[in-house]
């Protein structure tokens, strides 16, 4: 995957409001040197250094020491009450959501940006205070930031010093005008529209890396099921490279259901794209039928030492999986190592494209995919630690769809649905809402597929939940 995500925020008027705050410590340092600032109006674009702001006002011999005691009195008046402008939270975790890092970078004296950050509970990595215009550029670099969000026209100055991508809320005192004459990148009203902005912008940037990674080899084999995530590598292939540079490989095996063959050929001619069906002998390899927490790895090692040998007399340089960046992060993926071990190459998971990004994309494309549900191959439908058999790969498939029969003859629409091979017993998984009420017909279809029970797990659909019965699953990690 590509560089780590770290975004850089400013904090006064970009993150909280401090004008009261400021004022009422500004007043208070008054009281005491017997100085009338104009508080309120010195408030009024908040983000140059204190001291620079109190210069008009004091004698030069005095101004540090004011500056001192301003600082010495600002926890007590200042920040207790002091909020968050509206957004921030969503705006901190969009970027969480994206498994980003957060710096703050301030003009702010740091034990006092600090005692905000407690004070508000905010969701940040670090924080970077006494720094103004460009020099906030060196503390982005140094914590690798590609977005700074500010809202003064020295925010924009020290993005720009960072070569980053300078983003400006209008919260503070600048203008529109202002702050667009600076250079900045984006102007935002406040941050309650970061979030939408920000995943455009993740998924625009992404998509062109893509593209860009895919431009660079030159011509690939798509190791394609006909899921969500390999249809759109190939579709992402054949935008970058054209269709006489792609060929689509859907290997067919006792693992693929059935039911998936047809619809990945109708969608790769859709794209003008040449499919081979090759055999794979998953069950030629003891790895895979004793089904440890491993079995994935002898799938994968059996899938690219088929691929490898098609692509290379295709005269196809890569061959490419759709591994995405969610699937990296999940943590228990034997699978993705034994690609790359094999060379394979995963362009969606290089580009940092998660799920969520990929059924965007595909929608934006118009994509018929774009809303499958997740389709693992059969053998994880059957738990660890007993034998991958074609009976059973069999007898998972019949049971699936008989359940999606039986819940359609009910009148209900159901999403994502799996039937758990335990042995002689079944265990349905279905949407979550749907759990607690499955039809009596759905279970005897299911029974009926050759289970001699079947239960229903109350947690519903979830993506993996085999490797929950695993005594050691860090052994496979």
């Amino acid at each position: 995957m590509g560089a780590e995500l770290v975004v850089g925020f400013d904090l006064d008027m970009t993150l909280i409001d401090t004008v009261p705050g400021f004022i009422a410590t500004l007043e208070a340092l008054g009281a005491e040197l017997g100085v009338d600032f104009p508080a309120a109006e010195m408030s009024s674009k908040l983000g140059p250094p204190l001291e620079q702001m109190m210069a008009p006002y004091l004698h030069a011999d005095a101004i540090d020491a004011a500056g001192d005691r301003f600082r010495a009195l600002y926890p007590t008046h200042a920040v207790p009450p002091t909020p968050a402008l509206p957004g921030v939270a969503e705006a901190l975790a969009a970027v969480r959501s994206e498994h980003g890092r957060i710096v703050l970078v301030t003009g702010k004296y740091a034990p006092n940006a600090q005692l905000h950050v407690d004070h508000l509970g905010l969701d940040v990595d670090a924080v970077e205070g006494w720094v103004w215009g460009a020099a906030k550029g060196t503390a982005l670099v140094e914590h690798g930031a590609s977005v700074y969000v500010g809202d003064h026209v020295h925010d924009v100055e020290g993005a720009r010093a960072a070569g980053v991508l300078s983003v400006s809320v209008l919260t503070g005192g600048c203008s529109r005008e202002e702050l667009e004459a600076a250079g900045t990148d984006v102007v935002l009203n406040d941050l309650t529209e970061f979030p939408a902005w920000f995943g455009e912008h993740l998924l625009d940037q992404r998509l062109a890396a893509l593209k860009e990674h895919l431009g660079r080899l030159g011509s690939v084999l798509v190791a394609f099921s006909g899921g969500a995530d390999s249809a759109f590598l190939l579709a992402a292939a054949v935008r970058a490279l054209g269709p006489d540079r792609v060929v689509a490989a859907t290997a067919y095996s006792d693992a693929l259901p059935l039911a998936e063959r047809q619809p990945a050929l109708d969608f790769a001619a859709g794209l003008g794209v040449r499919v081979l069906t090759p055999a794979t002998d998953e069950l030629a390899r003891h790895g895979y039928v004793a089904n440890a927490g491993d079995r994935c790895a002898f799938c994968k090692s059996e899938l690219l030492d088929v691929l490898a040998p098609l692509a290379a007399g295709a005269g196809l340089a890569a061959v490419l999986t759709g591994t995405n960046a969610d699937d990296a992060r999940a943590g228990f993926r034997p699978g993705i190592a034994a690609a790359a071990e094999r060379g394979a190459v995963t362009p969606l998971l290089d580009a940092g494209l998660t799920k969520a990004q990929i059924r965007t994309a595909s929608r934006r494309w118009g994509l018929v995919t774009w809303d499958k549900p997740a389709a693992a191959c059969l053998s994880s439908r059957i738990a660890y630690g007993i034998e991958i058999t074609p009976a059973r790969l069999a007898r998972v498939e019949r049971a699936e769809a008989a359940a999606r029969a039986a819940f359609a003859a009910a009148g209900l629409q159901v999403l994502d649905l799996r039937v758990r091979d335990l042995g002689e017993n079944a265990r349905l998984e279905v949407d979550r809402v749907l759990a607690g009420s499955v039809p009596e017909n759905v279970l005897v279809a299911v029974r009926d597929a050759g289970f001699a029970a079947v239960e229903v797990d109350p947690l519903g659909f979830r993506s993996g939940s085999m490797n929950e019965l695993l005594e050691d699953p860090e052994r496979y990690r």
